[in-house]
Formats: structure tokens, sequence, C-alpha cells
């Protein structure tokens, strides 16, 4: 197809894209323990349903063993050509009342002309875009096809170990992860680094119970105090990670200019950003270390004592190149060794998830690159992201010669996903179905013209 008739045809579809996505916000589809599963069940039910009538007739609901379903099809390839899977995710952030100007889970149309609501961006519109990007070939594309939708991208993914148990469902050439976006709207971009997140938590006691502030404060240590003293070890004054040993290097490619990124941050005004070097840099290239949870007295339940134990849960971002177990070990080595007082220090592993790096070579991600320069009207830049899908390490593993082409319409500037008033540009949206149909027809007709697509898995 080429880019005249695509440019067409996708403008046609875009009125069935926007109507399906507004109905899939629907769905409160948050599949973090303790929230009602029947919504996530029904939007499953729903995507299914979609893929289903978009030509993947074979569509069904991969049962993972516990928690909640991904839905699975494919489209074998024509003779010679090569077999892209195409990913997005249904589960959605939880959207607390605080902070939204709307309804979350009714898509809204804002002055702005961007339509908001919980996962309008992240990822329902990764979604409709695979949708929209099979009716743009009536359903027989041009190339293998492979569809996987996760239920629980968001929250504890149990994907993961079924890809590894059943690596040929997942064999392709190409991935396509429709769960990015460019930094600004307009401005194409592809991803080609994603931070993995490792964590612990770091427990640390002082006093055999609770004791009387007043009796033995001055003397006597308090954990949560200590607990402090230790977390405030892990920056230096400028805001660098100060862990010793971390994998960190400077980012050569495109940037992330500060008025923007103080904009979709929501940083208050006259707050000094933290850390050194460009934004890009310490975004995408370096570690990053937050205390995300604590668990200690709240301040409505607050008495005069001191704390005998405190404990917090530590997150931190680690960069391509790396060995997560590593980088864990060094974050934990340097909290039990940065003890102070001779307090007691206990750290637990929580979780490893693997940074990600794109190899640039493959015959896919020319056609990807392509593709989105055609569809924005200006050449693709390079961009990363400070954020991780765990996932793609594991696809990765099941399809080693597989490229991996990272990119969507979640825009880093103005989507707010994860937070209120979450939105996506319509253009967007119809700018990366566009260069996704680019994509595929050029790897369609260079398999037709003999060209070598690569070989599956």
């Amino acid at each position: 197809m080429d880019t005249a008739t695509a440019r067409t045809t996708v403008g046609q579809l875009m009125p069935d894209v926007l109507t399906d996505l507004r109905r899939l916000v629907g769905h409160a589809s948050v599949a973090f323990p303790g929230f009602p599963p029947e919504p996530v069940h029904a939007m499953a039910a729903d995507v299914l349903d979609l893929f289903r009538a978009a030509g993947i007739a074979d569509a069904r609901l991969l049962d993972l063993g516990a928690g909640y379903p991904s839905v699975y099809g494919e489209i074998p390839a024509p003779p010679g050509a090569p077999t892209v899977l195409l990913y997005a995710h249904y589960d959605v952030q939880p959207a607390p009342k605080q902070g939204w100007t709307s309804d979350p889970w009714t898509a809204t149309d804002g002055p702005d002309g961007r339509i908001h609501g919980r996962g309008v961006a992240d990822d329902k519109s990764g979604v409709v875009a695979h949708l929209a990007t099979l009716r743009a070939f009536g359903g027989t594309p041009p190339v293998g096809v492979k569809i996987l939708v996760e239920g629980e991208e968001e929250t504890i993914s149990h994907l993961e170990a079924y890809v590894e148990a059943h690596p040929a469902l997942f064999a392709c050439d190409a991935f396509v992860i429709a769960d990015m976006g460019n930094v600004r709207v307009g401005e194409p971009a592809l991803t080609t680094h994603l931070r993995g997140d490792v964590s612990c938590t770091v427990t640390v006691s002082t006093l055999a119970a609770p004791v009387h502030s007043g009796l033995f404060g001055g003397a006597a240590p308090d954990a949560l105090i200590a607990l402090a003293r230790i977390l405030a070890t892990l920056h230096t004054p400028d805001g660098d990670v100060a862990i010793e040993g971390l994998h960190s290097h400077d980012w050569s490619g495109a940037d992330f200019p500060e008025a923007d990124f103080r904009t979709a941050a929501g940083v208050l005004d006259g707050v000094d950003l933290v850390g050194t070097g460009t934004v890009a840099s310490r975004l995408w290239a370096r570690p990053s270390v937050t205390a995300i949870g604590l668990d200690a007295p709240n301040t409505a339940e607050a008495a005069n004592i001191l704390i005998p134990t405190a404990t917090a849960k530590i997150s931190m971002r680690v960069v391509p190149g790396c060995d997560p177990e590593r980088e864990l070990q060094l974050l934990m080595d340097h909290l039990e060794s940065h003890a102070p007082g001779n307090v007691k220090v206990e750290t637990k592993r929580v979780k490893v998830g693997h940074p990600f790096e794109v190899d640039l070579t493959g015959p896919a991600i020319g056609a990807a690159r392509d593709g989105l320069s055609a569809a924005f009207g200006k050449p693709a830049s390079v961009i990363g992201s400070g954020g991780s899908i765990p996932l793609v390490a594991y696809l990765k593993k099941a399809a080693p010669n597989a490229d991996v082409i990272l990119w969507g319409a979640e825009d880093l500037a103005r989507a707010a996903i994860h937070a209120p008033d979450e939105s996506v540009d319509p253009a967007e949206i119809e700018r990366i179905i566009l260069a996704q149909v680019l994509m595929l027809s050029a790897l369609g007709a260079a398999a037709r013209a003999g060209a070598d697509p690569g070989a599956v898995g």
C-alpha cells in the first residue's frame, strides 16, 4: 500500500477507531489486587471480539494459570513474508478521583482537542492502533501478524512466565510494542532504550518496643530517623544517585526540553530539578532511586514515642548495558553499609526487571523509521524511556533474532499517563496507525521482491 492510499484509508477508519477507544475507556480494567475483576474480564472479552471482527478468526484468551488472560491470535504469513507481533495491554492504572476534572471512566473531549480518560493513552490507544492496522488491510495484511494484548502490564504479570514456557507462540521477525510515545505530539521518534526496575525493602530496628519520647528521647535511637538518615545517603547534594559502581552514561540522542519536562512532571514553580547533565541523560541513561513506600505510624495516629522499627520500599531504575541483579545488590549493600550508630538494618529483594536496548540495524527497524517519517512528514529521532517494560526482554528471548519497535501515541509532554486527566491526541493515534500500515506494507513488498525479511525466531 503506497503512502497516499494508506493515508486515505487510515483517515476513513478514524471515526470507528475513536468510537472503539471511547467504549474501551468505559471499562475500569484495573488489574491490581483488591479491585473488582468484572471490568477487567469485560474488557478482555470486548478486545477479543474486536480483534476477531478485524480479521483474526482464531483470536482467543490465553489462560496464564493465574491472574487475567491475554488476548492472542495469528494470521499466517504469505509465502516468504515475515511475521510481526503487535503488542499492547488492556489493563490500566487505578484512577483516584483526586485531581481529575472529568470522570476517568468516561472518554471526555477537552478544549485542547485531546480525549481524556484513564487508559485513553496507556494503553488503549495501542489496542485501537493495532485494530485499525488490521482493518486497513481488510484483515489480510501483506505479512504474518500475531496479536498479543496483555491484561496485567500495570501489575504483577503472569505473561512473562507464560512466554518462557511457550516460546513458539511468540516467534516472529519483529515485535511492535505500541506502549510508548513521542516527546511532543507531531515529533516522530523511535524509543531505543528502556530502563529496568529493581526494588527491595529496607527495615531499620533500634528498640525492643516503643518507648516514651520524652523520657528516652535524646539518647535512645529512633528507627524512623535512622531510616531517614540512610535514605538521605542515596543521593549527592546535587541529586545524582550516590550508590557506587552503578552503570551510567550520557545520552547522545534527542534531548527532552526542560520546559516540556517541567510541564509533563508537574514540577512546581521555583522548584529545582534534581541531578546533573541533560534531562535526557537523567531520564534515559542514568539510574534513579526512589523511596516509593514507607511503613511507619501515620500522622493521625502519632503518639509521643520513639519508633522501634521502620521499613521503606526502594525502587531503582537501571540502564541498558547493566546486570540488574548486580545493580540491586549494590543498592542493598549501600543501604546496609550506611547504618548510623550500628542500628540493625535488613534488606530484602523484591523484584528485578531487566532494561532493554534496541538494535537499530534490522530490516523492520528501517521500515519503521521510514514509516514514521512518512506518517509525520519529518525525520524520526531516537529517544529513550525512563520507564520499564520487563516483558520485552522475555519476548526477545523467545525470538532472539526479531527486531523490536517501540512507539505509540503516549506523548511524554502531555499524556499524563498514570496521573489525573490522562489524555491522548487523536491525530497522534492516526499517525501511529499510518506508520504501522506503511511499515507492514514495506516489509510485505520487500518479501515479494525477494529481499531477505529475516528468519522467524
